[in-house]
């Protein structure tokens, strides 16, 4: 599975998943966008990280809930590597709290960072993809988006709308060679999951089959799949990588 000339974007790279998912699509020989909004540092880590093993990879600040910075991060990958094939939409935040005492402003933010974000930096990619008539996006979706989660209705809402969307964008571009998958990570040991108490970690931990939590790398190997070549013929597709957590 290498991506030896392909051009990817990784939003929310500078740390956890989209690091790993960075670090792996770079390994497999793609030229890597690292994409932070305020982990400038961690960003930039990544990028000397990539360029050491011999990769080619820039970072690129943007906060793609906005429209005109999901532009400019697209525009960022065509200035500086001529093309774009893969877009990886991994950024996003939670703000956990039960519905009645929710405010207004926690549901808008994750709705914008984790939903808004995917919509805006697809709009911004596709054309150049539809040019090339080919293009591989992947959107970082969640299990709780397919199972719910109490204290996480804005979190479940806006992964759950990632599903929707990508399935209905797969096949919007199917005839133009871009397949649009979905990774759903299950409980995968990063900052986003720090905030959970021991008991919540324990109880994930006991409804898990394979009975351990899992690692940014191995999301990324899924996500290595779908960019490449031989996963040509799969679109619209949810992919979990949660040990069995929510098994079908």
């Amino acid at each position: 599975m290498q991506l030896k000339d392909r051009v990817a974007i990784v939003t929310g790279a500078a740390r956890g998943i989209g690091r790993a998912i960075a670090l792996e699509l770079a390994r497999r020989g793609a030229a890597v966008v690292v994409n932070y909004h305020t982990s400038e540092a961690a960003a930039h880590e990544v990028v000397e990280h990539i360029r050491a093993q011999g990769g080619r990879a820039l970072a690129h600040k943007a906060d793609v809930s906005r429209m005109d910075e999901a532009n400019g991060l697209v525009k960022a990958a065509l200035d500086a590597f001529g093309k774009l094939d893969i877009l990886v939409n991994n950024a996003g935040i939670t703000r956990d709290t039960l519905l009645m005492t929710m405010s207004e402003e926690d549901w808008d933010a994750v709705i914008a960072a984790d939903l808004k974000s995917v919509f805006n930096c697809c709009k911004a990619a596709v054309r150049p993809m539809i040019r090339a008539r080919y293009g591989r996006i992947i959107n970082i979706s969640s299990v709780v988006g397919l199972a719910g989660q109490g204290g996480q209705t804005n979190y479940a809402a806006a992964k759950a709308g990632i599903i929707g969307f990508s399935k209905s964008l797969a096949k919007e571009l199917g005839s133009r060679n871009i397949t649009v998958n979905v990774v759903a990570p299950g409980f995968i040991p990063t900052a986003l999951t720090d905030v959970l108490s021991e008991e919540q970690k324990q109880a994930v931990l006991k409804a898990t089959p394979l009975g351990r939590f899992g690692t940014p790398e191995e999301v990324a190997y899924a996500v290595a799949f779908f960019a490449s070549d031989e996963a040509a013929f799969i679109t619209g597709a949810v992919l979990t990588v949660d040990g069995g957590l929510v098994m079908h």
